[in-house]
């Protein structure tokens, strides 16, 4: 027979899944557009949108994992977002730079998930910017490695 601490202690811990959970997928995605108008994106809003997949390794993860999310230029047309240059801004803070100009129709990606799981703030999520590294040298640089920003928080465009 279970104990009611017992019980209490599980599912105390059922709640806390799920409210990691939930938090997980409560972290909006704040777009800057030009001029300073401010768009808040939910997992769900960025679902919605046109889907990549690819699978390709990082030099973060073990292994061939498959990525999957929303292309940037796909989320700036969606937008209809204009400006040069974006600025990308982690939780922590780390920023750089991405030239709209490079960007192609469909890398980079947003990650939302890595092998069909949501990505949690701990694995470099919910939003991490993703290329296919293994598909060209292009793609295996410093640069390209740099602009690789896990744990997207804000993309601010510039003119």
């Amino acid at each position: 027979m279970i104990s009611k601490s017992a019980l209490s202690i599980g599912l105390a811990l059922v709640a806390m899944c799920f409210s990691s959970a939930n938090a997980q997928n409560s972290i909006q995605l704040t777009v800057v557009l030009v001029g300073g108008e401010q768009i808040e994106l939910s997992l769900e809003d960025l679902d919605s949108l046109e889907q990549v997949s690819f699978s390709t390794s990082t030099i973060w993860t073990d292994g061939v994992r498959q990525f999957s999310g929303v292309p940037v230029s796909g989320l700036l047309g969606h937008l209809n977002a204009e400006g040069s240059l974006l600025k990308l801004f982690a939780l922590n803070d780390y920023s750089i730079e991405m030239p709209v100009a490079e960007l192609e129709a469909e890398v980079p990606i947003i990650a939302t998930r890595i092998d069909g799981a949501t990505i949690s703030v701990r694995e470099r999520g919910p939003y991490w910017i993703v290329f296919p590294f293994d598909d060209s040298p292009d793609y295996q640089t410093e640069s390209t490695f740099a602009r690789s920003i896990w744990q997207l928080q804000r993309i601010v465009l510039l003119e």
